[in-house]
């Protein structure tokens, strides 16, 4: 069983479980999300990260458990009640309403005064870079335009917590990619704390300032995304964030800064002693682009040199992905940025091939 220790935050939930009939949708999760922080829930469909998020604003009930907001058990208010305001994919703007108008939205039906909810929708006109599409309706928006009046609206009421549903999942890749910045430096100049749901690991890594990738209810892993993906904790963190290869083997010995695992290649020494005794199974997790080729054999001082035939080549623009067969019938994704190693440039289809990675580029997979 793998636990996410709590730590103090500014909204935490503590043991917290939704069951439909006999699915445990959401299972014993306890986290804990600073203020002021970009939290992302990453997993795939039918993790539980939007229960898990449908549960933070109300629209959810737990089965057992507690989600404290600053201190104060939220568990059983209504959404209507809770300082949190929630971005669908949708936006679900009005779209008989202009981008000041939709603004407006909540502010009226708070009963703020009107001269005050002109000043804050002009505020956040201006934060949002949309005061010369004040008086436009929705349709007249682009993709990433309309985002940006949801986000403003969720904004407008000060909430104190702020929810993102698959935030830029109804948008082409190269306006996500844009967005992804605008809304992060909005976010941070406002100061409000965000947690978002995605399933998409290269949105996570981009705007959240740590990441929880969930799968089947449980939350597997915390941390950082440098963290989480350099040092996964299972194999499900290792395949499901990024590119990795798996490398099944036994433990030979293990020392604080030597580990050799017996592994179908052969030998592969990693950089780090694991809590694994001899003999024992485990896992080794190598990263594509941490991998060096080449036609030529390295210099002797190289560690986990192995040899292949390449028999794929895919070409990315500014990578080369090469996918190597090994003799027992093992294949091995490597990754090589182009322009830059010339003893790639001269690798194609059926070539033999050196390749290796330094010992401390290797993460041991226990589990």
């Amino acid at each position: 069983m793998i636990h996410t220790q709590p730590e103090d935050g500014f909204l935490t939930t503590e043991s917290l479980v939704k069951r439909f009939g006999d699915v445990m949708a959401v299972n014993d999760v306890s986290l804990s999300i600073r203020k002021g922080e970009i939290f992302a829930l990453l997993g795939s469909s039918g993790s539980g990260k939007s229960t898990l998020l449908r549960m933070l604003a109300g629209f959810e009930t737990p089965s057992s458990g507690r989600i404290l907001l600053n201190g104060r058990d939220i568990a059983d208010l209504p959404p209507y009640e809770r300082p949190i305001n929630m971005m669908f994919q949708s936006y679900a703007l009005f779209p008989h309403l202009n981008v000041a108008e939709n603004i407006a939205f909540g502010l009226k039906r708070e009963g703020m005064p009107k001269d005050q909810i002109a000043q804050r929708v002009d505020e956040m006109l201006q934060l949002t870079r949309l005061q010369q599409y004040a008086s436009r309706k929705p349709h007249q928006l682009s993709g990433g335009q309309q985002q940006r009046v949801a986000l403003a609206r969720s904004l407008a009421k000060r909430p104190q917590l702020l929810l993102l549903d698959e935030p830029l999942g109804a948008l082409d890749k190269k306006l996500r990619e844009q967005t992804q910045f605008e809304l992060v430096n909005i976010i941070e100049s406002v100061g409000v704390t965000v947690v978002m749901v995605t399933h998409d690991q290269e949105e996570a890594m981009t705007m959240a300032s740590r990441i929880a990738v969930m799968s089947e209810g449980r939350v597997l892993q915390t941390g950082k995304p440098q963290e989480v993906y350099e040092y996964p904790n299972c194999r499900f963190v290792a395949e499901f964030i990024g590119n990795v290869n798996l490398l099944d083997g036994t433990v030979r010995n293990s020392e604080p800064s030597l580990t050799i695992v017996d592994t179908a290649l052969g030998a592969v020494e990693l950089g780090h002693g694991v809590s694994a005794a001899e003999g024992m199974p485990i896992s080794i997790a190598v990263r594509p682009e941490k991998i060096r080729i080449s036609t030529e054999p390295p210099d002797a001082s190289r560690r986990n040199v192995f040899r292949g035939k390449v028999i794929e080549i895919a070409y990315l623009g500014d990578v080369n992905v090469y996918i190597v067969l090994m003799p027992d019938g093992t294949r091995m994704k490597i990754t090589g940025i182009n322009s830059i190693h010339e003893s790639e440039a001269s690798i194609t289809w059926e070539d033999e091939v050196y390749f290796w990675w330094n010992p401390q580029a290797a993460v041991a997979l226990t589990q």
